[in-house]
């Protein structure tokens, strides 16, 4: 997800044409929009067919590995994309028949895999050169993208399964919310200005207070469990997410662009909204998996 009160401060390329942009430099009408279709979407496909979630999961980190690899071929990096991308497509559906399991064994061999690929592609008369770097930069995305994916497709299999992808989106939407008003409001302090310059320790605030206060309702009226489980939930959601904001924000900085894409209107690329997501899929499952 976009950095929260720090949509398009990212990167190191702001020319451009103009935009209608709010203070945290959003745009904030194709922003609204393509968040309330994807959404809605989410929701219907919970509601009404919720293994469909799986698929979409798959979709979704077969775009965002490619949009990232994209942009690092751009800067010079040699990635195996295509053990990568079918890599990925079994890290995510392994999930189904195998769970946890499946998903760590598909990112072994995706891992061994593109490894072997890298060290090959020269062949075997030509040594590989910046091997070690873009195999680690290839590894790095095997775990980033897909396998912090697959445990989104692992909260959708138990009973309430629909529910906890819900308490998921939930959280970090919320988050996300209350991390932007209050950094345009209220924002004065700079959390990580070499990183991120926009995003404020006001706006941290802001999210823990509505990302917390999201979790303990969706736990409590969702999942029919305890109201204290919806703590550390809405903890965790707010930590991962802001720490993958960063994440992704470092990785633009050091490419020196703005955003991973131009897929989604108002947010960039579909990394650019599933920075956030990703890390916090992994923290939901641990979370509910072991409290609820």
């Amino acid at each position: 997800m976009a950095d929260t009160d720090t949509a398009s401060a990212d990167g190191a390329d702001p020319s451009g044409p103009a935009k209608k942009q709010g203070r945290a430099g959003r745009n904030l009408p194709a922003a609204i929009g393509v968040g309330a279709f994807l959404g809605f979407g989410v929701i219907a496909i919970l509601v009404f067919a919720p293994l469909g979630w799986v698929p979409v999961v798959a979709i979704a980190m077969a775009v965002a590995t490619h949009e990232v690899v994209r942009r690092l071929r751009t800067a010079g990096y040699a990635i195996p994309i295509i053990p990568l991308l079918v890599g990925g497509q079994a890290i995510v559906w392994l999930t189904w028949p195998y769970g946890a399991l499946g998903a760590f064994g598909a990112f072994g061999a995706t891992v061994v895999a593109c490894m072997i690929w890298r060290l090959l592609s020269g062949g075997l008369q030509n040594a590989p050169v910046n091997y070690l770097r873009d195999v680690t930069a290839t590894v790095f995305l095997a775990a980033w993208i897909p396998l912090f994916g697959a445990f989104g497709a692992l909260l959708v299999y138990p009973a309430d399964g629909r529910w906890r992808v819900l308490c998921l989106m939930l959280g970090v939407v919320f988050s996300d919310i209350g991390g932007y008003a209050a950094g345009v409001l209220f924002g004065k302090h700079p959390m990580v200005p070499a990183i991120s310059p926009k995003k404020s320790w006001e706006g941290f605030a802001g999210s823990l207070i509505f990302g917390t206060a999201a979790s303990v309702l969706a736990v409590t009226y969702l999942l029919d469990k305890p109201a204290w489980v919806g703590i550390p939930l809405g903890l965790m959601l707010v930590i991962t997410g802001t720490l993958g904001d960063l994440i992704e924000s470092q990785v633009k900085r050091d490419l020196g662009i703005k955003d991973m894409g131009t897929l989604l209107p108002g947010h960039g690329g579909l990394m650019d909204r599933l920075d956030s997501v990703l890390p916090s899929a992994v923290a939901t499952w641990v979370v509910l998996t072991l409290l609820a």
